[in-house]
């Protein structure tokens, strides 16, 4: 992030992450020790390398999945002992970790060790709300100690690598998996992207409470057509190097020890086979050392992709473009050696893609250390410290999309409350898709209707009717919603989707709340109490009839292990929501893709004007706009100021603002720094976010907020594909989200 504010915010998130009592700072190791320790490595390798038979260096390749519940499989262990399996996906518990690498240094023949991997996208049996829902919180500083805590409950239970963070850009709300990323800017994504790597991996993921990270999924997976999960993707280079490569160069910078190629075919070319992005682009551009693991069982569908005649040319097109780990299926370890005899995979090749996972395992120091402290999974998992960062988290994510008449906060003094909907006490579906440890549990998952019960004293009457089911056309539990209603003071409606119907495999035509959550909210409204809804979904929703009606909004996504306390803590003003929108909300499905960083073409929309580029049925703006959320006080932007009016193209800019809380309630607000290039020569967006503070201030108090712009803010790819910063007019746009805001100019002008 390019923001500063007397230090830059760099500084800044390192500081409040050091305050974090769930934040441990380590300091990386110095440059000469570093490069000594890598150099080490290299050799340790070399000797390595130089004793292993071919089959054992395609063990190393090979990565095969264990049970749901954690165990590994009856072969499991032998292929261990022979060398011929080199890491595992989903195989977790401390015990069942050690015992499988007890056999790796014990009875194999080289004792290399193996390596646990599982999907920890936003928590291991603590969990946070789900990575859309905490990027609403716009703070990299809760991503980071999320993904720390994570990474000690996974490690506790024997998992040193995470496939995460999922840094997709998506545009496109029916794609189920936008609820695994940070929604559809790729400077936002960027920064939550560099975040979550710090969190999971820290300065040296050697250390035992610290997992290997993995960008995934490489690349342009997010862009599917019709949003339908696994389809394929077209593009420009233009748009993959400015929207979709951003987030994984950021996780490179960061430090990211793996990748996963990803399912999509991406311009008529498999990503599991792709040479000009896993090699090209990744390796020989961005000088990415670390290993690529194929998504699960990619290599074989290169045959459904029609790119692989049969298994043998599908290994050898994912081995020779540089995936280096085979997920699940097993066609290095069944053609390799053949390929090899055929000269269609070099020996260098496979030695080279054996370094890389053996230099993953180096890093991770399990050479030195594979195995784990069975005493540290009891104190983790779970911890009250743990419980009470995710409370905090899930709170600061959440966003108040609309609050008429200050419906919001409620009064704990109320008499009586209705509460109804189907997700109102439920808690299987809090934690959202790719749960981790916490799949099919609900211990200690607290639902919306006990954190109210909680948070409401003895004298207030709690009247709960659950309505209707999530999906179905049952009306008969409207009679007794609407009943709670007309006896209550005001009433929370708590609707949504169901977990399973947003993540992998979830893709929806439809963004309406499913079933006839729509028509319980219309019948608890038409009492004539006060009406909350609260969401709970995994991407953006058609939701008209509610934004228009319903006097107040809360959108809480999938908030996690203590959703149920974090909302009632927003519900009753204990927390002032501060949570903005990272994705577009749509007012119609035909409107996809929408985001607001789009071109304005040679016809931008105009009512008054036919020939414009707008709909005739719906109205061209969304319904809730990208960086859009509210707060129970109000805020004050004035006196932009620029640093300059002229720079250089390799120049530097300061803008800065004074925010200041005019309200009655102390708050946080997330100031945005957008600019536009208004002329150049390939067309630009109209607006592009390069900057974004979240501060918090007391009633009266204000602060001047700093952003610094850099040539790598201004820079785009020209017509010939080179990143340059054109002479120019510039606009800086600061506001609180993508829509108005103050404006400023500058130029940039030639050497």
């Amino acid at each position: 992030m390019k923001s500063t504010k007397i230090i830059s915010l760099t500084v800044i998130i390192a500081l409040l992450g050091s305050m974090l009592p769930t934040v441990r700072a380590i300091a990386p190791p110095p440059p000469k020790r570093f490069a000594q320790r890598q150099a080490n490595i290299e050799r340790r390798i070399d000797t390595l390398l130089a004793r292993m038979t071919v089959e054992e260096k395609l063990g190393q390749l090979q990565q095969l999945d264990g049970d749901v519940d954690g165990s590994f499989r009856a072969e499991h262990p032998d292929l261990v002992r022979r060398g011929l399996l080199g890491s595992f996906l989903n195989v977790r518990g401390a015990k069942r970790v050690n015992e499988l690498q007890r056999i790796a240094m014990t009875e194999s023949r080289l004792k290399i060790p193996v390596l646990f991997g599982y999907d920890v996208i936003h928590g291991y049996r603590t969990i946070f709300p789900v990575p859309l829902g905490e990027a609403s919180s716009w703070s990299p500083v809760d991503a980071e100690r999320s993904a720390q805590i994570a990474a000690r409950e996974a490690s506790a239970a024997g998992v040193r690598w995470t496939f995460a963070p999922m840094v997709d850009i998506a545009r496109d709300p029916r794609w189920g998996r936008i609820v695994e990323g940070a929604g559809e800017d790729p400077y936002f994504g960027s920064v939550m992207a560099r975040a979550r790597v710090r969190g999971f991996q820290g300065a040296d993921y050697s250390d035992p409470t610290r997992v290997v990270a993995c960008a995934k999924h490489f690349v342009a997976y997010g862009a599917a057509e019709a949003g339908r999960d696994y389809n394929t993707t077209d593009m420009s280079e233009t748009t993959l190097r400015e929207i979709y490569l951003p987030p994984f160069k950021a996780a490179v910078d960061a430090g990211v020890g793996t990748f996963m190629s990803a399912f999509n075919d991406l311009n008529g070319v498999p990503t599991s086979a792709n040479p000009f992005t896993l090699t090209e682009v990744l390796r020989n551009e961005w000088k990415f050392d670390g290993l690529v693991v194929s998504d699960y069982e990619s290599v074989k569908e290169l045959m459904n992709h029609n790119l692989a005649a049969d298994e043998r040319e599908a290994a050898r097109a994912a081995i020779n473009a540089g995936v280096d780990i085979e997920m699940v299926s097993r066609l290095f370890n069944k053609h390799g050696a053949q390929l090899l005899r055929e000269n269609k995979v070099s020996m260098g090749t496979l030695d080279e893609a054996v370094r890389r996972v053996l230099r993953i395992k180096f890093r991770l120091g399990l050479f030195d250390n594979p195995y784990v402290d069975e005493s540290r999974e009891a104190k983790e998992i779970m911890s009250a410290e743990h419980l009470r960062a995710a409370r905090e988290v899930a709170a600061r994510s959440l966003v108040l999309l609309k609050n008429e008449r200050e419906t919001l906060p409620l009064t704990k003094n109320l008499r009586s409350i209705a509460i109804t909907g189907p997700l109102a006490d439920d808690q299987k579906n809090l934690t959202g898709s790719w749960n981790a440890d916490a799949l099919n549990k609900t211990e200690g998952i607290v639902s919306v209707l006990a954190g109210i019960r909680a948070k409401t004293g003895a004298e207030t009457k709690i009247n709960y009717a659950k309505g209707c089911e999530i999906t179905g056309d049952d009306t008969s539990g409207f009679a007794e919603a609407v009943r709670a209603a007309q006896n209550s003071d005001v009433a929370i409606v708590v609707v949504g989707e169901s977990a399973e119907m947003s993540g992998e495999a979830a893709s929806r035509s439809s963004l309406d709340l499913p079933g006839r959550q729509l028509d319980l909210i219309k019948a608890v409204q038409a009492t004539g109490k006060p009406t909350v809804v609260v969401l709970m979904n995994g991407r953006p929703l058609t939701i008209n009839w509610i934004a228009e009606n319903s006097p107040a909004i809360l959108e809480t996504w999938f908030a996690g292990t203590e959703a149920g306390n974090a909302i009632a803590d927003v519900l009753f003003g204990d927390v002032n929501p501060g949570g903005k929108l990272p994705v577009t909300f749509p007012r119609s499905v035909g409107q996809i893709p929408l985001y607001y960083n789009h071109k304005n073409t040679g016809r931008p929309p105009d009512a008054k004007n036919k020939y414009t580029s707008k709909y005739l049925d719906v109205d061209v703006t969304p319904l809730f706009p990208f960086g859009h959320g509210l707060s129970y006080t109000q805020f004050s932007l004035t006196n932009l100021q620029l640093s300059a009016q002229r720079i250089r193209p390799d120049g530097r800019i300061i803008a800065s603002v004074e925010v200041e809380n005019t309200g009655r309630r102390a708050g946080d607000e997330v100031v945005q720094l957008y600019i536009r290039d208004v002329a150049a020569s390939v067309t630009r967006p109209v607006r592009e976010l390069k900057g974004f503070e979240r501060i918090t201030l007391r009633p009266g108090e204000w602060r001047r907020v700093s952003f610094t712009l850099t040539p790598e803010s201004l820079g785009f790819y020209d017509r010939q594909m080179r990143f340059r910063v054109e002479p120019g007019a510039f606009k800086v746009i600061v506001g609180t989200s993508s829509v108005g805001g103050l404006e400023a100019g500058f130029e940039v002008i030639q050497r």
